[in-house]
């Protein structure tokens, strides 16, 4: 009964970020709708960016969705360098995480991870090495979650980890941007190629995931 009661705060908390989340990004758009907050910021030059790659970075160091920062870096700096600044941050979130989950022991992660996740992706490690953990980094669970298990894991070398990370969110990016991008110039080309390339990257994920059911 307490662990259920834990379970529902912790979901109450989880949900009221978000909605806060989504409500400041709803709220930047409306005030930026003439671009005048977008300016400022590109006007902070290094500053801006490093800031925006630092906060991307603590924000996929969490559980809550990166997809919302994803559109501002969008909306500022525009598609080639709102992508760029977004996979920087990715990256630094990658490296902290693996010094994290190296230095912290098993226990840090465990208590973040579920073992639902924690079986599948340590499955795909042991059975296909670095390949499967780029197959492991396309399924769809959270990336944090991916990175502590990859982290804390020993059998994991630091090169496979960082361009196994680095390599797999790009196509998720490329399709989140088209969709971004057809949504706002109501472009439907981009909207067809980018829900190609997200239900071809569930479909990898769906077949793969069954694997191991089929090879105890």
């Amino acid at each position: 009964m307490i662990s259920q009661n834990v379970k529902e705060k912790n979901y109450f908390w989880f949900t009221l970020i978000i909605l806060i989340f989504v409500a400041m990004i709803f709220l930047f758009f409306y005030l930026d709708r003439h671009n005048e907050l977008s300016q400022v910021i590109r006007q902070w030059r290094l500053g801006g960016i490093l800031l925006s790659i630092l906060l991307m970075a603590a924000l996929c160091m969490t559980p809550i969705p990166s997809e919302g920062l994803l559109v501002l870096l969008l909306k500022i700096y525009g598609i080639y360098e709102g992508i760029l600044y977004s996979w920087l941050g990715m990256i630094v979130s990658s490296l902290a995480i693996f010094y994290l989950a190296r230095h912290s022991g098993p226990r840090l992660f465990q208590k973040m991870i579920t073992p639902r996740y924690l079986e599948l992706v340590e499955h795909w490690i042991r059975k296909k090495g670095s390949m499967g953990l780029l197959i492991a980094r396309l399924f769809p669970l959270p990336p944090f979650a991916v990175n502590f298990i990859a982290g804390a894991s020993y059998s994991v070398k630091f090169w496979p980890y960082l361009w196994t990370a680095a390599l797999s969110i790009i196509p998720y990016y490329i399709g989140f941007t088209l969709i971004y991008i057809g949504v706002l110039k109501s472009i439907w080309i981009g909207l067809v190629i980018a829900g190609i390339i997200i239900f071809s990257l569930l479909g990898v994920s769906h077949i793969a995931r069954k694997i191991p059911n089929n090879n105890p």
